[in-house]
């Protein structure tokens, strides 16, 4: 199996059961839900598709379901797109009106009250850069046109020397999170986080709603990058979304920001997800560009926890095959032995002391005794995150009595879930997990495993026992 997770965006090419069936079987771990586009009822018909197939084929594949935040956007443009001339004054306004190339509409209220003369606004990914000239502080922003261009309908906006006033979660993304909560997704993707309390609220929020979703912040603000370590510490996953990021960011500095984000990640134990334009030549080709794998074996090199496909898979014309080519790229990849091992050691006296300890030397053991399989319970998730984030060769075996864990855990690097529900006693737990291992051909005779549990079992406390074994 591979350890690195893929994350594929369902959308109009990936919407029916039997594609999805098929993304699945060729490598896919966690579906995207991007709530920017599409009705609840087509995307109550991607997550039904994915939970019938999971039930088909006792798979744990998870939904992400990702809130488009406080995205800015131009209005919609005549003719399909009107052409933006170097030199030229456009007024950007915030009253509702048909764009031309003299004037606009953009979908955001505080515009002219939050930007200042000077300050850059970037379209369509920084296809299009204009400057502002002068603002009247209500309705109307004067800017000329620096780098020109077709202006279509709808484009995003970034405003990187700005300071934004809305809000993390907008309207639209209060009601979507209401749907997805509705329909127990397992992730919450939270984008244009700007500072650790976005997270904070949003947690407050499922938490009042009584669900268990897990929140992935969306790094994609300089804001955020200010506060990262808290952020860090805060979410359960973070994403690099580096379209947005190399917008709002000069360019060159994304590759050492993704880098530094994988490194504090692995000492957190907390998941990390390298996306967007990882395969994009797919959208329209059958074979990626050599740079983009590249670009994937390096996510992979540097330690990610998945990587992600956005328009390859949603509206692209060949989502399958993207998905086998980046499982190829990712097998070829985790056959070098450098990606392994990124121990950390517990230096705190903490409350987590103990199973910390655990989990850091069952990975020291698994190197040393060259161990094929750690297998272990776990009731909260914990000890599968801490396991993860060690980067053991050893195959990493969860059981659990949670469904929903499972599903949820499917992001994590190299876990794979089993579902078990009996707690008697330690030696049968260990003696029927490692049974249904070997039914199942994961681990064979004379393999070397460690089961690493917490005793006493009915207590369901944290890790706190470690027991090295041979199969017999």
């Amino acid at each position: 199996m591979k350890r690195t997770k893929i994350v594929a965006t369902l959308g109009p090419a990936s919407t029916d059961i039997g594609v999805i069936e098929q993304l699945i079987n060729a490598g896919v771990n966690v579906c995207r839900i991007n709530f920017s586009h599409g009705s609840y009822e087509n995307v109550l018909t991607q997550i039904k598709n994915v939970r019938a197939i999971n039930h088909k084929l006792h798979t744990h594949v998870a939904i992400l379901a990702d809130l488009q935040g406080p995205k800015l956007r131009i209005g919609v443009v005549e003719n399909n797109g009107v052409e933006l001339i170097v030199g030229k004054e456009i007024v950007i306004t915030t009253k509702e009106c048909i764009g031309t190339a003299e004037r606009v509409y953009i979908t955001y209220p505080q515009f002219p009250k939050d930007v200042k003369a000077g300050e850059n606004i970037l379209i369509d990914d920084g296809k299009l850069l204009l400057k502002v000239i002068e603002t009247n502080g209500e309705d109307e922003v004067k800017s000329v046109v620096v780098y020109g261009g077709m202006l279509s309908s709808k484009k995003g906006v970034n405003l990187p020397n700005t300071k934004v006033s809305l809000p993390c979660l907008t309207e639209k993304d209060l009601k979507d999170l209401d749907f997805a909560l509705e329909h127990n997704v397992e992730w919450i993707g939270l984008s244009f986080v700007r500072s650790v309390t976005d997270i904070v609220d949003l947690k407050a929020i499922i938490k009042k709603k009584n669900k268990s979703a897990r929140v992935i912040a969306k790094i994609e603000k300089p804001e955020a990058l200010n506060g990262i370590d808290n952020i860090i510490d805060m979410s359960d996953g973070i994403m690099v979304a580096r379209g947005d990021l190399g917008v709002e960011l000069p360019m060159e500095q994304v590759p050492l920001v993704q880098k530094m984000l994988v490194r504090k990640c692995l000492a957190a134990s907390t998941p990390i997800i390298i996306a967007t334009q990882m395969m994009e030549s797919m959208i329209t080709n059958f074979a990626p560009t050599r740079a983009e794998v590249n670009d994937v074996a390096n996510a992979v090199l540097d330690g990610a926890d998945a990587v992600m496909l956005s328009g390859e898979t949603s509206v692209g014309k060949y989502p399958v095959k993207v998905i086998e080519a980046m499982t190829r790229i990712i097998k070829n990849v985790e056959a070098e032995e450098s990606i392994y091992y990124k121990e950390h050691e517990p230096t705190t006296r903490n409350q987590t002391f103990v199973a910390d300890s655990i989990c850091f030397n069952a990975c020291v053991m698994s190197k040393q005794a060259d161990v094929k399989a750690i297998v272990t319970m776990t009731n909260s998730g914990y000890t599968a995150f801490k396991l993860a984030s060690q980067r053991p060769q050893a195959n990493i075996f969860i059981f659990t009595d949670n469904e929903s864990l499972l599903t949820t855990l499917n992001l994590l690097w190299g876990v794979q879930g089993f579902y078990y529900d009996k707690y008697e006693s330690t030696d049968q737990t260990i003696s029927e997990t490692l049974e249904i291992l070997k039914n199942k051909k994961l681990v064979v005779e004379d393999d070397l495993v460690i089961n690493i549990v917490s005793m006493p079992m009915k207590e369901r406390g944290r890790t706190n026992m470690l027991k090295l074994s041979q199969i017999k």
